[in-house]
């Protein structure tokens, strides 16, 4: 897996198991493919969870690991488990960790339901399956199924593997459609995960959210804030300030 089978006309490195290598910048790169690519809300929890530089973190239902490979670039914590289930995602996941030089990315090739850290960690972020098992229509492709409805794991899952690695007063970030919100906020208190903080995300300024970003602390107290929502598109048709940031832009 450590060698490009051929270099294309565009420069993009492409590998015999079908995915090619996306430059991300700053010497980053991300193993993409049909079946494991990488959105918006990926760069939305990365800057969401804006882990420290001292912090030792995990990515769970990391995939090609686009999240922790944004939170290394962005941010340098110490460390950073990228854990991972499905074998072709682990695969790209290898690669992107190899390409960007490792960086303090530590994958795991694993089922979170079974992860425990070998030490204690101060962030989780997931970004999860969003569809309940039962709900929607399923693709024909089982990595397809498997990254997009709770087959191998729900937000529960994802609640009960963060408790058992965080260090009391630790976060856990999570992003999800607006729908889940109340699933993802019994699942974290079922767990002594305390929803702290919520912020939403919108296409436009005038249209509803389609995703939302939800932290909790292991052990914190009952309170909450509510951050200003985040518009992804201005009026003008162009990015908002904060996604051009987020997207590092100009």
């Amino acid at each position: 897996m450590s060698g490009a089978d051929k270099i294309g006309s565009d420069g993009v490195s492409r590998f015999s198991g079908g995915f090619r290598l996306e430059d991300l910048r700053e010497g980053f790169f991300a193993a993409v493919s049909r079946e494991h690519r990488f959105g918006t809300d990926a760069f939305l929890l990365a800057d969401f969870a804006s882990p420290r530089k001292k912090d030792i973190a995990a990515d769970l239902c990391s995939g090609n690991g686009i999240v922790a490979l944004l939170m290394a670039r962005d941010f340098q914590p110490r460390r950073i488990y990228a854990v991972e289930l499905q074998d072709m995602a682990y695969s790209q996941l290898a690669v992107s960790v190899e390409r960007s030089g490792g960086r303090g990315i530590v994958p795991v090739h694993g089922d979170l339901r079974e992860f425990k850290s070998p030490e204690p960690l101060d962030v989780v972020v997931c970004n999860p399956p969003y569809k309940q098992d039962n709900a929607g229509i399923k693709s024909r492709d089982p990595a397809a199924v498997i990254a997009r409805h709770e087959t191998m794991c729900d937000i529960l899952d994802v609640c009960r593997a963060a408790k058992r690695s965080l260090k009391f007063g630790g976060r856990l970030c999570l992003c999800n459609r607006p729908e889940r919100l109340s699933d993802i906020f019994f699942a974290m208190r079922e767990c002594k995960i305390e929803p702290k903080r919520l912020r939403t995300v919108h296409k436009t300024a005038s249209s509803p959210p389609w995703l939302i970003l939800a932290e909790g602390r292991l052990g914190g107290s009952s309170f909450m804030k509510i951050e200003p929502p985040l518009i992804v598109m201005g009026d003008n048709g162009e990015y908002s300030d904060e996604m051009k940031r987020i997207y590092k832009l100009g």
